[in-house]
């Protein structure tokens, strides 16, 4: 079979860690203590800096942690192979806890601290996926599902980073956009780093 239908060990492991503390938060008495304590509450006196970490592995309902998944397992199967396992894990995670610093770097320019008041999910890291796949294989064609088009990764990647940038500075809806284009402007930085030391080629 070939090894890009298969998942690998992280991406294997990320899916079943978020998978198995969603449920937890979800079903179990505890989840709402779990949430106070371990999701990114800036700004509030359950703030610890571990939040920046702990925050990527918790998910506010089906929908959110479905399409974040979904997402990983698409785009970080390839990425993992590519980069290597190791690589791969820090990648992703160098992505999730810089996301949440530009979310609160920005929320503190624009003097809206915090915005949200809790932040949760993988997107950040998602994102700096999605931008690592599309710097790394720029001409590769994604179906969108919202309108069913084709299209190359490169262009989606600069559509998708200008439409986060625009709601992020009209404060549209209640996600932390912000979050999304540092999670991808933190992995495109790190990839070129990799790039300019010979450990990676694209």
């Amino acid at each position: 079979m070939n090894r890009y239908f298969q998942t690998p060990p992280v991406v294997k492991n990320l899916i079943i860690i978020n998978v198995l503390v969603y449920m937890v938060t979800a079903l179990l008495p505890v989840g709402d203590t779990i949430m106070q304590y371990c999701a990114l509450s800036l700004g509030t006196p359950y703030f610890h800096t571990y939040q920046f970490i702990t925050y990527m592995f918790l998910h506010a309902n089906f929908e959110h942690i479905f399409f974040n998944m979904f997402a990983l397992w698409m785009f970080g199967r390839t990425l993992e192979y590519e980069l290597g396992s190791q690589r791969f894990l820090t990648f992703y995670m160098v992505c999730g806890v810089g996301a949440a610093l530009i979310q609160y770097l920005t929320a503190l320019a624009f003097g809206e601290l915090p915005l949200p008041l809790l932040l949760v999910g993988a997107s950040g890291a998602v994102m700096g996926l999605l931008l690592a796949f599309g710097v790394m294989h720029p001409n590769a064609v994604i179906m969108l599902l919202i309108p069913p088009i084709p299209m190359k990764a490169k262009w989606f990647v600069i559509i998708y980073a200008v439409i986060e940038l625009f709601l992020g500075w009209r404060g549209v809806g209640n996600v932390a956009h912000f979050a999304h284009v540092g999670g991808m402007l933190w992995g495109f930085l790190l990839l070129h780093w990799w790039k300019r030391r010979g450990t990676i080629r694209f």
